[in-house]
């Protein structure tokens, strides 16, 4: 078993590891999954000693709750924390519906994901989106109330700016903020990370890989199978793709040099980024969480750190990081 290191999440949230496992690739998202080896790799991470597991009551129609909840069938439950986002609306054929984050709306979906997970209370939760129809007042007022209840532990938020974050800091602590964050993902470090650190809110990391950009995983040329999402996600079309992938390429001869691979260089790089931030591993095979974990042995020297974001330059990348309609709904674009 690993010792993986804890750190707090945010000044006011719980203990977790310095990696999470996120879920959502296992409900069919980059195409099919297997759902024996799914929850293997969330034994996996838990044995190496993540505790942190993040999932959403969209992915899968719900299919990702309950996958997990199978999964975590034999496991006490204070040797875990849950992270649910909801909010977002889905149609029978997998379509969007926008998202919903009415005061009436977060009891809804809560209920469903405890009965769905199998628990009595979720850890940290979250809306997926901001809803632009609904003050986050009102959404994080109505999560509080289940706080109170006892069917929530903590409040985080999901891809939001700056002056949202205030606002709901306002009216109660919120623990962490899920937004992409990587090599080439670095929109945050602008505006959002530094007000994030002055209110005391850590940052959940998703996507640190850039959807399995910055691995060598796409670097062969396999094309993507067309029910996953990223055959349709700008950075990874036509030209847009070859541009990023050049850039990989570059990322690839550093890690090489290194004795890792490019995966592990991306993860090592954002976890020396700050203590506050804990990356969220999409890992949906055993070996691909391994891999994963051995980037903290990776400790980067500032001359390493300025040579790697030397070849990942942020005005080079390709290609919006959602398509048009989507990043429409991302408040933290604004």
């Amino acid at each position: 078993m690993t010792n993986i290191e804890t750190v707090r999440l945010g000044t006011t949230g719980p203990e977790v590891g310095r990696l999470g496992l996120g879920a959502m690739g296992m409900s069919g998202v980059y195409g099919q999954a297997d759902e024996i080896e799914s929850a293997a790799t969330i034994h996996a991470a838990l044995d190496s000693g993540a505790n942190l597991i993040d999932t959403g009551d969209f992915y899968g129609m719900g299919h990702n709750e309950m996958l997990i909840h199978r999964a975590l069938a034999d496991r006490k439950r204070e040797d875990y924390l849950l992270s649910v986002k909801f909010g977002g609306l889905r149609g029978p054929d997998g379509s969007w519906g926008g998202f919903d984050g009415r005061p009436e709306a977060v009891r809804n979906f809560l209920a469903y994901s405890l009965q769905r997970l199998g628990v009595d209370y979720i850890d940290i939760y979250r809306p997926a989106r901001l809803d632009p129809a609904v003050p986050i007042e009102e959404t994080v007022g109505a999560i509080a109330e289940m706080i109170e209840k006892g069917y929530v532990r903590h409040i985080g938020l999901s891809e939001v700016g700056a002056q949202t974050l205030k606002r709901a800091a306002a009216v109660h602590p919120i623990v962490d903020l899920q937004i992409e964050y990587s090599l080439i993902s670095r929109g945050i470090e602008a505006e959002i990370l530094p007000t994030a650190r002055e209110l005391g809110i850590g940052i959940t990391a998703y996507a640190v890989l850039s959807r399995g950009l910055l691995s060598d995983s796409l670097r062969g040329g396999t094309p993507l199978a067309p029910d996953d999402f990223r055959a349709h996600s700008p950075r990874f079309q036509g030209d847009n793709l070859t541009t990023n992938l050049r850039l990989v390429d570059a990322l690839a001869d550093i890690a090489a040099a290194r004795g890792v691979t490019v995966a592990q260089l991306a993860i090592a790089w954002v976890l020396a980024r700050g203590i506050d931030i804990v990356p969220l591993i999409g890992a949906r095979r055993r070996d691909r969480w391994s891999e994963s974990v051995a980037a903290l042995d990776i400790h980067l020297s500032d001359t390493e750190l300025a040579t790697i974001a030397a070849a990942t330059p942020a005005d080079r990348i390709a290609g919006d990081r959602y398509a048009a309609p989507q990043m429409a709904t991302l408040d933290s674009e604004r």
